[in-house]
Parts: C-alpha cells; structure tokens; sequence
C-alpha cells in the first residue's frame, strides 16, 4: 500500500529542506516575527471576541426588550392597573398577556400595581390560570423590595437589574418596564432571564484563556463566570464597590484607564477599546465594547499565557516566511505552495461559491487523500442539510405566513365590528342634540361648532323654547369616547327631568337641581376613586318679552360682544358633582340687538398648537369674539373652526370642544306671542366685566 502523504506532511517536508539552508537567520527573524504577530492577533482576537458576544448578547436581549416595551404599552394592561380590582378588566389582560408569555424567551412575565404594591408572576405553571392572584405584596420599608422604589424614582422608561427575588427562590437578569399614562406611573412589567441560563448562554465559555464581563455604566459587574462576583440589585442603584470591575484591578493608574476606555467606548460604540492590565494578579488584555441599547459594557480579558492566540501549526509557515529574503528559498516554497495548497484551494473556493449561490448539486473535489479531500467531504454534507434544512425552513415560512393572515383578516374582521358599535353610538348621541329645534324655532339667529375628540364624545348642547324665551345650554361631562358619551346620555336624562320639573326660567335652580338629582343617582362612595363623574354646565334663560338673558354656570361662562365691547359673566368655579356643594347663582345681563352671546367648554381653551405648545386660552378666545362678532353666526362658526385648526397645527385634538353662539334683532317676539303687541323698550346693558 503506497504511504499516504497529507498536507501537513507534504509542508513539513518542504520546511525542512528549507532551514536546512538557513536555519540560524530563520530561527531569530521567525522568533521576532511570531511575537509580534502573536501581539498583533492577540488584539484583533480580542476585538472580535468581544464584537462576536456583544452581538450574542444584543440580538436576543433587545429582542427581549422590546417585546417587554411592547408588553408594557399594552391597552389592556394599562386600563387593569388603573383599576385592579375589576375582574372583567383584569379577565381581559391576563387573556392578552398569555400571547406575550409565550413569546417571552423564559416563558414568564411579571407585573406590578403601583397602587396596591401587588407583584404578579407568571410562568407556565399559571398558564391554565384565567385570573391569577398577587406571589406577594411589595413594602417600602422592608429591604429586599427596596430595588422597586429606586426604580421607579427614576425616569428611565426601562432598566436592566441582576437581582435575586428572595419571595419567588430566583435569581435573573429582569427587564424592567415602566409603565405609565399621562406621566403618571401606574407600574412595573417585564420579563427576565434565568442567571445561569444568562451566563451559560452569552458568558461561559469554552475559550481557554478568555474571561468575558459584563459591566454597567458604574463598572458594576452584571455578569460574570463566577457568580459570587455578580453585583446582584446594582441596576436598582444598590453597587456594592467590591463587585466591580474596578476592584478587581491591581492600581489606581489602571483603573483610570479603564475608566477613560469605557467612556471612549461610549462615545464610539462601534469600535472596541483595548488596554493592558492586571487582572486579579495576573497581565491581561482588556478589551472593552459598548451597547448603547441596552447601556451595558462587553470587557473581555485575554490571559495571553493560556489563550491560544496563535496555532503552533503556524510557526512554520512563519519561519519559511522569515526566510523568504533569501532568493532560493522564496522560489522553492512559492512553487510548493502553489502545487499543493493554493490551486486545490482555488478548485475548493469555486465549488464553495456555487454552493453558497444556491446551486447545491456542484461538484467538490472529494477525490484526494488528504485535509482537502476530507474538507471537501464534509463540506459536501454540511451542503446538503443545509439545503434540507432550507426547504423545511421555506415551509414553515409559508405556513406560519398563512397562520399571520388568518389571524390579520380575524383582526379586521373584530376591528369593524368595534368601529360599527362606535359609529351607532354616535348616531344615538348625534340624535339627543337638538339641531332640529334650533332651526325649526331660530334659523340663522344661533351657531353651533361641536367638535368630539372621538367618534363619541362628552360634550352635547341643548336648547328648549319655553313660555316667552328660549333655554340654550352647553355641557361637558367628564371622560372622552365611550365613557364621556355614556355620561351624556345620564346627564341629558337628568336636566329633561329638572327642566319639567322647575321650568325654564331659572337657571340656577336647574343647576342645583340636577347637582342633586346626580349625586343620587351616581353616589360616590359606590364609585372607584378613579371614576370621574363631575359636569361642567352653562345655561342661559333669554326672555324675549323683558329682553333681558339670565345665566347661571358651573365653570362655564357666557359671553357677549359687539364687535367693540365684551361682557363676560363667569360661572361659579365648581362643577356639578363636585366633593363640595355649592348653591349655585343667577346672573342678568340686557339682551341687546345685534350682540353676540356665546356658551363655550373648556376643550376651545385648553386646545395645545402655537409654536409652543401652548393651550388656546381665553385672552385668543376673546379676541376672536370680538373681530367676528358682528358676522352672520354660520360664519362665525367657521372662522372659530378655521382659527382653531389653524392654532392646532398637526397637534392631536385634546379635549371635547363645544361652542353655541345665538343672537337676536329688536324685532324678534316670544314663542306664540301676538304679533300686534308692542315690544318692550331696551334697557342697557350692565356690563360685568369689559375686556
């Protein structure tokens, strides 16, 4: 049997013959050159190492992350922590947030109420559970749920905390999300990564020599082989200054220079810092990365003593390359490598580049007895279960993509049935305003502008002709959408009542009225503390046969104008329903010919635009009174539109906006009066406060 010659042999042949000629002058330049190559690759190592597991590390935790960011922004959710105890409420998010578990990589989540300090987990023992309840209840004073409150006093919408749950038995790295609407903080949701699954899966290694930590901004260690070095509750603002990385360093030079190094990092994220150091006693190389996302530094330590930088199986090929100055040898090694590397490999690297091409049936050069016909082997069938895996891979794309568009067209399908629900609420609440009327009894003498933020909304305005006048009136109850529009429908039912029962002339008997008749039927100790159910209301009685408008107001005011002068009777400072009672009063002012009276809510005011972000306010709100007061009323009402849109700009409408505006002329008579009946002569104006 001929003896079988391998690459290796065939190169350690050809080395052979050339140090035989120069084997002292090889030995020195090859001996410098390896050093300062083992140098050089002992760097770009430990730059890539630290590049390669920064990406380990990034990938799955920012996946992690923002499903948790995801779950925290979650509807449902937010509308249970605003009230916990509403089990239909609370039915509905745990039904949401089992998709979210499912997705999470440890197959768990958590929550927590910040009213009541209830601590939810849920993993898959729970998964059955339609309605868990609280593991535990967090308090202030006790120390281990200390890292909550350090938490949440921050303003940062998510942290990252190794911490062990002593209440649960368990040791993770959490993602913690805040959660909060309007500014206001109603919680804490997240997910986490069980410690050594963490560390066995982006820490520990198999590289000889190669010690990877993870630091925060503090020099913390987050993660770390060892995990009696972890700084456990240091992302809550607990650092214990011996599990640093500072710490473990031997001076007070080098700990500046690794502070210097981190901050580089921070600075330029995409490249890697390196420096010298000594580490727990020992000269090793720092390499130092940072990942702006998740705030949170890679630091590799290469122990050059036990790394593997550079295969021994290089220093040959080192040494011959030291001995290319000598022209015999250069032609010698060039012609063998040639021959028995280089051109198999060339044949290799085409029949690769077709594979990787997709074109899997090429041929490889399997046929030779030596490491290139064995790779060529074992190429070939790492092609051909990449090709299988492939093809799997495609199926299960398909099917998943037909899974996605069932469940999109049932989405569809749900959202519309929603938005009709919403549009017939608001064919209902469209019904209860009385536009009809308006136009039946006064025509072109009223103006209305109502604008809900929502399909539906809280605001809504009446008008009854009564015995010698007419009763306009505004109302904004609280809540917007479905709420606000539910209110509107209660609130209308209670003023029909208080107006049959006491009549139209009065004002602020109707008011006091149906204050009362509210808080009997919406009692507030029945009600969550966080249910609102205060309206603000204007009325105003016009009496035709004394020409005079008397108004009376719960936060709303009445305005009038000419165009030159401006009156405006403010309402009382309390709405109806509020915690103090207050017996509400009536106001008198001359219904003047020509004038402009105006009842408005407050969402015209508090409307944010300008170039700051300003509300509207009254001083604007005035000024457009009195520049279109003497208008037709259908004009005034599209100049407000146009003047607030125009404030507005592309900010979101805030609040439900109302405006009813109506004027009359001498000549105008009383509901049924005899036309032959001289009017009584005008009186001026008392003018309570001129602007």
């Amino acid at each position: 049997m001929a003896a079988r010659w391998g690459l290796r042999g065939k190169s350690i042949a050809t080395l052979l013959l050339a140090c035989l000629l120069a084997l002292i002058p090889a030995v020195l330049l090859g001996w410098k050159a390896v050093d300062d190559v083992r140098r050089h690759f002992a760097n770009a190592y430990a730059e890539n190492y630290t590049l390669l597991h920064m990406q380990k590390i990034h990938a799955p935790i920012s996946r992690e992350l923002a499903l948790a960011q995801r779950f925290a922004d979650n509807l449902a959710l937010r509308q249970w922590l605003n009230d916990e105890r509403d089990p239909r409420l609370q039915a509905r998010f745990f039904e949401e947030a089992e998709g979210f578990r499912q997705d999470f990589a440890d197959r768990s989540y958590f929550v927590i109420v910040d009213a009541s300090g209830d601590y939810y987990y849920i993993d898959a023992t729970d998964a059955g559970n339609a309605m868990p309840t609280p593991r535990y209840r967090l308090d202030g004073a006790q120390a281990n749920d200390a890292w909550y409150f350090q938490i949440t006093r921050s303003q940062e919408p998510y942290n990252l905390n190794v911490n062990v749950d002593h209440e649960l038995d368990v040791t993770k790295v959490w993602l913690n999300v805040q959660v909060r609407e309007d500014g206001a903080l109603l919680g804490l949701a997240g997910t986490g990564f069980e410690l050594g699954d963490f560390l066995n899966a982006f820490i520990r290694d198999e590289a000889e020599g190669v010690t990877p930590m993870i630091v925060d901004r503090q020099g913390a260690l987050q993660a770390h082989p060892s995990l009696e070095r972890i700084a456990l509750g240091s992302g809550a603002g607990d650092v214990d200054g011996e599990r640093t990385i500072h710490a473990l360093l031997g001076s007070d030079e080098q700990r500046a220079t690794l502070t210097a190094a981190m901050l580089a990092a921070n600075g330029s994220p995409e490249v890697i810092q390196t420096l010298w150091a000594t580490l727990e006693g020992r000269e090793r190389l720092l390499s130092v990365g940072y990942i702006p996302e998740l705030d949170w530094y890679l630091i590799t330590a290469l122990d050059m003593s036990v790394a593997n930088i550079l295969d021994q199986r290089w220093l040959w090929p080192l040494l011959i390359a030291a001995a290319l100055i000598l022209g015999v040898l250069l032609t010698v090694i060039a012609l063998a490598t040639e021959r028995l590397i280089l051109a198999p490999l060339s044949r290799f690297k085409q029949s690769a580049q077709a594979i990787a091409a997709g074109h899997y049936d090429s041929p490889l050069p399997t046929s030779r007895r030596d490491e290139i016909g064995e790779l060529s082997q074992a190429f070939s069938h790492m092609a051909n279960q990449v090709q299988r895996h492939t093809r799997e891979l495609e199926e299960k794309v398909q099917e998943r993509t037909r899974e996605l568009e069932l469940a999109n067209a049932e989405m569809a399908a749900t959202q519309k049935k929603l938005n009709d629900s919403i549009d017939y609420a608001s064919f209902i609440q469209r019904a209860i305003l009385p536009d009809q009327q308006l136009e039946l009894h006064l025509e072109h003498h009223h103006g209305v502008l109502w604008k809900p933020r929502d399909t539906v909304g809280g605001d809504f305005y009446l008008f009854r002709p009564g015995q010698g006048g007419y009763l306009f009136g505004v109302v904004d109850c609280a809540g917007h959408g479905v709420p606000g529009s539910l209110m509107t429908m209660l609130a209308r039912a209670i003023l029909d009542h208080a107006i049959l029962k006491l009549g139209h002339e009065d004002p602020a008997a109707i008011l006091n009225e149906t204050d009362r008749q509210s808080r009997e039927v919406l009692r507030a100790e029945e009600l969550p503390a966080s249910v609102a159910t205060n309206m603000d209301i204007g009325l105003a009685w016009v009496d035709l046969d004394s020409r005079k408008v008397t108004f009376a107001g719960a936060k709303i005011g009445l305005y009038t104008s000419d165009g030159t002068a401006l009156t405006h009777l403010q309402g009382d400072r309390r709405p109806l329903g509020h915690k103090r009672r207050i017996e509400y009063r009536n106001q008198t002012v001359d219904l003047r010919p020509g004038w402009t009276y105006s009842l408005c809510t407050d969402g015209f005011f508090d409307q944010a635009g300008g170039s700051e972000g300003f509300g509207f306010g009254n001083s604007r709100f005035e000024a457009l009174l009195r520049q279109h007061a003497q208008r037709s009323l259908p004009e005034q009402m599209k100049a407000f539109e146009q003047a607030l849109r125009d404030y507005q700009g592309n900010l979101p409408q805030r609040d439900d906006i109302t405006l009813l505006s109506f004027r009359f002329t001498e000549q105008d008579r009383p509901p049924g009066s005899d036309p032959t009946t001289p009017l009584p002569a005008m009186a001026g104006a008392t003018s309570q406060e001129n602007v």
